[in-house]
């Protein structure tokens, strides 16, 4: 009694432990795998119908079924659905809706997604998830106008726009000039205004300005700036090389950053010249080309005249060709105004500003910069001693440093440059008086006029 009592008792055991390894394999089966799909897809989504509804689902074992359904209080419809005899790690779709007109009283939806995948789990049902959106219905272009704007624009030069955007959902809005660059606008004056300036680069030879909106739902609106365009043409000069111009400044100037290894004179001068100059000129773009989003009422500015009794010496926009032995080598564009009048002379700022940059830039030497606001600053190079530091507010009439000859000058004197959002303009421009009363003073008092009677 007692063998066979112990031989079915070891049976038992070993059936026991069988139906436990039998457990713990399929439990660790990736055939029996418990893990839910993965949807993906914004929580809240804006649709004009017009793009596709993008959404990803995902399963280490595979997707065997899913369905995507658009729901509304009064009717549901069926966008995509699929039973996978074939089943797939990840599916992208991207969902149009034929039927968009049956919605057009709706405001918001809800899209439901169902999703099950090939797993033995659930007693060989699989895994299912249920995942969804809400979906924001906007069919509607963004409202835009352009108020008033400067009469016209020069190659190199500065105008100003005023203008009304106005959408629920809005997402963004810009002065679009054909390229990379978009001149944002800031709040002006009343609800829904906005202005900005804008900058013909001088490096292009045409130029268009189109005011442009953008909704979240991708809508989008565009209206032309009917400015003249005018171009100008800017003095192209060739200048001779000299071996103690290149064995000193530029040999001193590439040294200190870091190029030793260029043994060549002449590729020594294109490295400074070219590769230095594009490094500083990119840091003076970036710092130039934020603008506040405070809402401005005015913008009223003196002349620009930052050293008293100055001399111009070079001027903006002069194209540069350099050559050594009568064969050229290098070029660039001189992208602001000389001035010199004595020796370590004192630079002082005509408008209040804020200081957004005191510190070394390669060819520019000791530089600043200040912000005067809508996107205009300003550069003063090959400066000696600084008077000012980053983040002081400086008034009208404030020393803020001495000339020099830091950088790549070869005399003292002052490079002042300005700039619109990054991008550098015609000095001259802001030291006229009669530019600034038909381009600025006069374009926005009439369009608070306008913006008035509206």
């Amino acid at each position: 009694m007692k063998r066979k009592r112990s031989a079915s008792s070891a049976i038992f055991l070993i059936i026991l432990l069988s139906l436990i390894a039998i457990g713990l394999y399929l439990y660790n089966s990736k055939l029996f795998e418990r893990d839910l799909p993965v949807v993906e897809v914004e929580k809240e989504i804006y649709w004009n119908f017009k793009d596709g509804l993008k959404v990803t689902i995902k399963d280490e074992s595979g997707i065997k079924y899913y369905t995507v359904v658009l729901s509304t209080p009064t009717q549901e419809h069926i966008l995509k659905r699929e039973i996978l005899n074939d089943p797939k790690k990840e599916i992208n779709l991207d969902i149009k809706f034929a039927k968009a007109r049956t919605l057009l009283n709706d405001k918001e939806a809800t899209l439901k997604i169902y999703a099950v995948d090939s797993s033995r789990w659930n007693f060989f049902a699989g895994n299912e998830v249920h995942a969804s959106s809400k979906i924001i219905i906007d069919k509607k272009r963004p409202q835009l106008s352009v108020v008033t704007n400067s009469y016209g624009i020069r190659r190199g030069g500065s105008a100003l726009v005023i203008a009304k955007v106005a959408d629920e959902n809005l997402e963004d809005f810009y002065i679009d000039t054909g390229s990379d660059k978009k001149f944002l606008l800031q709040p002006f004056y009343r609800e829904g205004y906005f202005i900005a300036l804008v900058a013909w680069p001088i490096t292009a030879n045409k130029f268009r300005a189109t005011l442009t909106a953008l909704d979240k739902a991708g809508n989008r609106s565009r209206a032309p700036i009917n400015f003249t365009f005018k171009d100008k043409n800017y003095k192209t000069s060739k200048i001779a090389l000299k071996s103690s111009f290149i064995e000193g400044k530029v040999t001193n100037l590439a040294l200190e950053h870091n190029s030793e290894d260029i043994e060549n004179p002449i590729e020594r001068f294109k490295y400074v010249n070219e590769t230095l100059r594009q490094k500083n000129e990119e840091l003076i773009h970036s710092i130039g080309s934020k603008i506040s989003n405070e809402r401005i009422d005015d913008f009223k500015l003196k002349p620009f005249y930052p050293l008293k009794n100055g001399a111009a010496v070079a001027s903006f926009g002069d194209h540069r060709k350099y050559t050594k032995d009568g064969n050229e080598v290098s070029e660039s564009y001189h992208l602001g105004l000389d001035l010199a009048s004595v020796k370590m002379a004192t630079i002082v700022t005509q408008n209040d500003a804020e200081v957004i940059y005191a510190a070394e830039n390669g060819i520019y030497g000791t530089m600043l910069m200040l912000d005067f606001g809508l996107g205009l600053t300003a550069v003063y190079g090959h400066c000696t001693n600084l008077l000012v530091d980053v983040g002081m507010k400086v008034q009208a009439g404030t020393q803020i440093a001495n000339t020099g000859m830091t950088g790549l000058a070869l005399g003292d004197h002052l490079h002042f440059g300005t700039l619109v959002q990054g991008v550098e303009v015609r000095p001259e421009e802001w030291m006229d008086t009669q530019w600034f009363k038909l381009n600025v003073t006069n374009v926005i008092n009439d369009a608070k006029k306008i913006i008035i009677r509206q």
